[in-house]
């Protein structure tokens, strides 16, 4: 039974390809200004400037978008969490520590950029929103503790199999809320955000690549740990479960986006169910992989039986409010 390499051993095997993916991330990212995707133009001042604090009639989002755009931002807001994460794991030496600091910059820009657009457009209660960022940063977030508070994350394969996974999924919901927003300007903003994620997903799809090479059966139990107990970032945001709900419902992030456009894609580049190089343990886990697969997949038929129950449950109150409008503007004429 072969020994499992150190983290530190793993550093120092992966550095090449790490400044290799450096140095062709640096190659195809595009920087950009947050300032440039913000109409400040719609802008004007709040109560205490002279101006006029939020009233939910100014928000041009539907709840849906509404909801997504806060979650994602409550998400972003917890960047300190997430960079003392992968400093932790990833060390400050050589080409780890220039991407942790490199990564921890393009993503500021994104909590920045999102904040300065519902705060300018008053999309959002901005008063709700700070107190929610308070409340997020305060609890922090470590992708090694699952919903019921235990730790599963032990390793560097799992932190970087995790976040391989976890900016895809953020890369979806970017883009999906873009388009929930019906709105130019925020398609915009979240397209060009959405285009940071996908190259931090590669990179770290191709480290864990890597990985497999090096120690498949060690980064197959991570990799198992990591999608039996996968959460996103955002599940720490107050009254995360209704609006997980309200984004799923509206096809902003479901189980069939979850499994079809996260899951699946990475398992099928690392050609995990193909491999052949995993003994012991590891093939059962893989083998669990599939079954987790099947469950997935059953979740996603739940689920939209149980959102077609919703929206027609929705559908009759809307008929029944319309009709008493109805009733009520008749007797009133």
């Amino acid at each position: 039974m072969s020994k499992d390499l150190t983290d530190l051993h793993l550093l120092h095997e992966l550095e090449p390809v790490v400044e290799k993916n450096l140095n062709r991330h640096l190659s195809m990212c595009k920087d950009w200004n947050p300032h440039d995707y913000i109409p400040w133009s719609d802008g004007k001042n709040y109560y205490a400037l002279g101006g006029q604090d939020w009233d939910p009639e100014q928000s041009k989002l539907s709840e849906v978008a509404q909801t997504a755009m806060l979650q994602n931002l409550l998400t972003e807001d917890n960047l300190p969490s997430y960079h003392r994460e992968i400093a932790m794991n990833f060390g400050m030496d050589g080409a780890w520590g220039q991407w942790v600091n490199r990564w921890t910059a393009e993503e500021n820009r994104h909590g920045i950029a999102l904040r300065d657009y519902l705060v300018v457009t008053r999309a959002i209660d901005p008063v709700e929103l700070e107190e929610l960022r308070v409340e997020q940063v305060t609890r922090g977030f470590s992708p090694g503790q699952n919903m019921q508070g235990d730790m599963f994350a032990e390793s560097l394969f799992d932190s970087v199999i995790y976040v391989t996974f976890q900016e895809l999924a953020t890369r979806v919901s970017h883009r999906n809320t873009g388009k929930a927003c019906n709105e130019p300007v925020a398609d915009q903003l979240l397209q060009r955000v959405s285009a940071d994620e996908n190259l931090h997903m590669i990179f770290y799809r191709d480290v864990s690549d890597a990985g497999l090479s090096i120690a498949p059966n060690q980064a197959m139990k991570s990799l198992h740990r990591v999608l039996r107990n996968f959460k996103m970032p955002g599940y720490t945001v107050p009254d995360f479960r209704r609006k997980a709900v309200v984004i799923a419902v509206g096809g902003v992030y479901d189980p069939r986006i979850h499994l079809d456009d996260v899951v699946m894609p990475v398992l099928k580049k690392w050609r995990i169910f193909e491999r052949e190089d995993f003994t012991g343990e590891a093939a059962r886990m893989r083998d669990d992989l599939g079954l987790l697969v099947e469950e997935l997949e059953a979740a996603c038929d739940k689920f939209e039986e149980s959102k077609q129950r919703r929206l027609e449950r929705e559908a009759r109150m809307a008929e029944k409010a319309a009709a008493k409008k109805k009733v009520l503007a008749s007797s009133a004429s």
